[in-house]
């Protein structure tokens, strides 16, 4: 275990044998700051409305179904 945070309920962890607590902090240049988040706003996903209305496709499907019955 290198470091504790209680106030965000955080550990950090290494594998590595040679390393000392306390090391990781001065590397990285500091730790207890959050990175800013510099993405801008995502655009919700999903189709748009398509208008209702009669297009080639869904004449030529009626007139195929009509014809089946």
């Amino acid at each position: 275990v290198l470091e504790v945070d209680l106030q965000r309920k955080r550990i950090a962890l290494t594998m590595r044998l040679d390393e000392q607590p306390g090391e990781t902090n001065a590397r990285r240049g500091g730790g207890n700051e959050r990175p800013q988040n510099n993405r801008p706003a995502a655009k919700p996903r999903g189709r748009e409305a398509q208008p209702a209305g009669n297009s080639a496709m869904m004449d030529a499907l009626a007139a195929a179904m009509g014809k089946k019955r």
